[in-house]
């Protein structure tokens, strides 16, 4: 039998986390099972579809933009939930290209994420480009 957590400790996270090849006939089933994760927690069911959505929007980013064509490489999706906030982390390990001009009708994901989001980042690094959205929930969505 486990011990419980002393009073006043911290909660244990909750986590998700999958890799995928970062293709667009992957991402489906990897958004789903985001779902899924996302339904064993006490969300609403909009916040879910909010985090469903920016994190597919990462997923897709990383899909169309980190890779040469032809060449796909890895994408991993990390989810932390904890007592007041939840995190999801989009990582893809390709190379960071500047958002091009757009017609209008693209190019639009980094602004859908951030106002979907309570919080959100983009790490550029060398060897990929992290994206960072975190949502307060419970409590500390009223602060």
């Amino acid at each position: 039998m486990t011990d419980p957590l002393p009073p006043g400790a911290p909660a244990t996270p909750v986590t998700f986390h999958q890799r995928t090849a970062a293709v667009a006939d992957r991402l489906p089933r990897l958004r789903a099972a985001l779902g899924r994760w996302l339904a064993t927690l006490p969300l609403s069911s909009e916040r879910r579809e909010d985090i469903v959505l920016a994190g597919y929007e990462a997923m897709a980013n990383a899909a169309e933009h980190a890779y040469p064509a032809g060449e796909p490489g890895p994408v991993d999706v990390r989810a932390e939930a904890l007592s007041g906030r939840l995190t999801v982390t989009v990582t893809d390990y390709g190379t960071w290209r500047p958002p091009s001009a757009t017609n209008g009708l693209r190019g639009r994901g980094l602004l859908l994420i951030d106002s979907i989001a309570d919080h959100s980042a983009q790490v550029h690094r060398d060897d990929g480009t992290t994206v960072t959205m975190t949502w307060l929930t419970g409590e500390a969505a009223l602060d």
